[in-house]
């Protein structure tokens, strides 16, 4: 039998590691690939392969960082009361939300004027984790109940739109809106049907429990995974409902391909949901004795990755400001509004796609050993409370 031996269970870790790595990939493409500032890399008509598959490997990272997150609640909770893990939960979800509209603004924009904030991935996190310090108090029925609706009826609210109504757009529309007549806000993670993504990850956490049998976990995990990925080839294939934007048979098959393989993402599909986390249940059914040393490189920054996080936007960002300095574009070009790829003042600026792979890569050498430093600290120190919030 298959035990698990640490109290960490190595496979998330290592699942944490190689989808927060593959969103350093796209991150790192957003400030330094040259097209970046020209179109949209999941542009058929524009794109190519390589450059979509570059983009479509990141579709991978919020999906399981918010599944992860709920499996990670559950495992908490079971040294807490309902009463406990609700307050963590809830205290936890406004601080990731503190840290989206200040670190992680200022990380991607290096603009004081703190004028134009985006809703995105950690801020999707932390309204989920409020809405799960709530749920958690349903039975597991229920909650598996819940998630199911939300994750597989939410695409029944495509066709309900509210023009510039900012509740709307962060239920459900992604949008941007000014407030107060000079502040942008950007909503990029509408929180419906993330908080479903979150309660099921939540649910999913009991597998994991001493009782289970981890030969059981993982048959279990491997074919809800494979149904997943079949589920995402039939509704995606028929092309009726489940995704806002249907795909487009084009003149070529590689055209056709990046059609049919980007579903929506914002907000996410149930067809971009079934082809992400299928993928990540079919690893977590096969990967717990997973060894060696590329296993350890990912489940070194899978054990710190808000950590990570947070110091890689800010080192993809610098090593950008550095080159725009170098090549005549200006350090003061990096100081950003809005998205980068939308500041017209970089149109020209960037390399191409294989040196963005090598800078990629040196972010991550340069990062990996202050997250085992990072990590080793965190498991020397548990009697350290603020740490459970990094």
């Amino acid at each position: 039998m298959n035990q698990l031996k640490t109290k960490r269970i190595e496979s998330l870790d290592i699942l944490k590691g190689m989808v927060i790595i593959f969103m350093a990939l796209d991150h790192t493409r957003d400030y330094f690939h040259v097209s970046s500032f020209l179109f949209d890399p999941a542009d058929p008509e524009k794109s190519n392969l390589i450059l979509f598959f570059t983009r479509w490997i990141t579709h991978y990272c919020a999906p399981a960082f918010s599944f992860l997150a709920g499996i990670s609640a559950f495992l908490v909770g079971r040294k807490k009361s309902k009463t406990e893990l609700s307050s963590f939960l809830l205290k936890r979800g406004i601080w990731l939300i503190f840290i989206e509209l200040v670190v992680v603004y200022f990380g991607w924009s290096f603009n004081i004027h703190f004028n134009h904030f985006g809703l995105l991935v950690i801020w999707s996190l932390g309204i989920s984790m409020i809405f799960l310090a709530a749920i958690i108090h349903l039975s597991m029925k229920n909650i598996l109940i819940l998630s199911i609706v939300i994750i597989f009826g939410h695409n029944l609210l495509d066709n309900i739109h509210f023009d510039q109504n900012i509740l709307w757009s962060i239920l459900h529309e992604r949008g941007n809106f000014i407030l107060f007549d000079s502040i942008k806000i950007r909503v990029t993670y509408p929180i419906i049907p993330w908080i479903g993504v979150m309660s099921l990850g939540y649910y999913f956490g009991q597998f994991y429990n001493r009782d289970i049998r981890p030969e059981y976990r993982q048959k279990l995990f491997t074919n809800i995974g494979l149904a997943c990925i079949a589920g995402f080839l039939l509704i995606r294939g028929i092309n009726l409902y489940g995704n806002s934007d249907p795909w487009i048979a084009y003149d070529t098959f590689s055209q056709t391909l990046i059609s049919f393989m980007d579903p929506s993402k914002y907000p996410p599909s149930l067809s971009y949901l079934l082809m992400t986390l299928g993928p990540a249940m079919l690893f977590l059914g096969n990967s717990e004795n997973l060894k060696g040393r590329l296993a350890v490189f990912f489940a070194t920054f899978g054990k710190v990755p808000f950590f990570f996080y947070i110091i890689h936007i800010y080192a993809i960002h610098l090593f950008a400001a550095i080159l725009a300095e170098l090549t005549g574009f200006g350090f003061e070009s990096m100081v950003l509004n809005g998205f980068v790829s939308t500041n017209e003042q970089l149109i020209g600026f960037g390399v191409n796609l294989g040196w963005v792979y090598v800078v990629w890569l040196v972010i991550l050498l340069l990062l990996y050993p202050m997250c085992k430093k990072f990590s080793h600290y965190k498991l020397n120190h548990k009697e350290k409370w603020w740490l459970s919030y990094f």
